[in-house]
């Protein structure tokens, strides 16, 4: 069965590389105007618009750690398009750190700033994008969270955090939002071949982190760009609040 997305518009948040940038085409390739969310590469971003099929993609730009630019980026979406019919909560950061080795003053700078775009920013940015959902008959959010907030990180503490609390804002807000025929669903990748996981899989880690999936191997960006259309998609409103992992088998939970 084909999904299509023909007069939908989904804004995508960190869009610019990774999983993002992969989620843009793939929802563009489907019919979709996509709202391609950036923060600081312009230059990347541009460069994902112009790849993209069809037509009326947008930029975006604005830091999700700050309300106020949250808010505006809501407001210049609505004012080009009219609605959101689907948001993608993909934008985050990942450190890892010796935390024996930080101070406090070190420790609440990394804590603060990865809460800040990875739950804060997605609670914001959700709460905004559903108000306008409400007034055009619905629409579905997709948030992006990770394996670790099941497994635990031990090296990266506020990551791991934040994604379960992602994970549980999503849970939040199905309950909350079914009444109003917007649906949310949350996916929950283990480790991706992006921009991001790069220092990891290129170095003496590399071998071992593979090694975790028994398919020797690690997704790809395009991978979880499929996923996350197909959560989208039409028909399976019924799978709200679901928490889908897709870690290629690298951590069961029961």
């Amino acid at each position: 069965m084909e999904i299509r997305f023909d007069g939908k518009v989904v804004l995508v948040t960190g869009a610019s590389r990774g999983i993002g940038k992969a989620t843009a085409e793939a929802f563009s390739q489907s019919g979709a105007r996509v709202m391609v969310h950036f923060k600081s590469n312009k230059a990347a971003a541009e460069s994902v618009i112009k790849t993209l099929p069809g037509s009326d993609h947008f930029l975006f730009q604005a830091d999700l750690s700050v309300p106020e630019q949250i808010e505006h980026l809501v407001q210049q979406v609505i004012r080009t398009c009219g609605k959101i019919d689907i948001l993608v909560n993909n934008a985050g950061i990942f450190g890892e750190y010796d935390m024996a080795a930080l101070d406090y003053q070190s420790f609440r700078e990394y804590w603060e700033t990865t809460v800040n775009v990875n739950l804060r920013g997605p609670a914001f940015l959700s709460f905004l994008v559903a108000r306008e959902m409400m007034k055009h008959g619905g629409g579905k959010i997709v948030n992006i969270t990770s394996r670790g907030a099941f497994r635990g990180e031990p090296d990266a503490w506020a990551y791991g955090a934040s994604k379960a609390g992602l994970n549980s804002l999503g849970q939040s807000m199905a309950q909350a939002l079914a009444s109003h025929n917007i649906f949310i669903f949350t996916l929950a990748p283990g480790y991706v071949g992006t921009d991001m996981t790069t220092s990891q899989l290129s170095g003496e880690k590399a071998a071992a982190i593979a090694s975790q999936s028994p398919m020797k191997r690690v997704a790809q960006p395009s991978e979880i760009a499929q996923a996350i259309v197909m959560l989208a998609a039409g028909g399976n409103e019924y799978m709200t609040g679901c928490i889908l992992d897709m870690n290629g088998a690298s951590y069961l939970r029961m």
